[in-house]
């Protein structure tokens, strides 16, 4: 019987190898939810490098949020980074979700990603 954390490998992988098939052009905005907390990363995939990190044990967003898991969190790690990632340039990049389903706190993160200027 596969594992629960096998099945999240997988969809994993499956996701980022449609990204891949369609020709990445673009930077790649990495999100990785924990169970404590959110982080998420722009990387240059050619390169192998990241541009912009951010997450919610990062000393600005701390003590703002009750906790690193909630999803007005999640909002303010998408718009620090949203925030960082413009400053080093990056104006567009394409979602990797990670194996999650798109939906509370990997949505909010997006959503305040694109409100504070990235798009994708």
């Amino acid at each position: 019987m596969i594992s629960k954390q096998e099945r999240y490998e997988f969809r994993k992988i499956r996701s980022r190898n449609r990204l891949f098939e369609n020709g990445i052009h673009k930077l790649r905005l990495s999100v990785y939810r924990g169970a404590k907390y959110i982080y998420a990363q722009v990387v240059d995939d050619k390169k192998g490098e990241t541009l912009a990190a951010a997450s919610s044990l990062e000393k600005e967003l701390k003590g703002k949020f009750k906790s690193g898991k909630s999803i007005d969190s999640a909002k303010g790690v998408g718009a620090l980074l949203a925030r960082r990632a413009i400053a080093k340039g990056v104006t567009e990049v394409c979602f990797d979700r990670g194996g999650r389903i798109y939906h509370g706190r990997i949505k909010a993160l997006a959503d305040a990603a694109r409100e504070a200027g990235l798009k994708f």
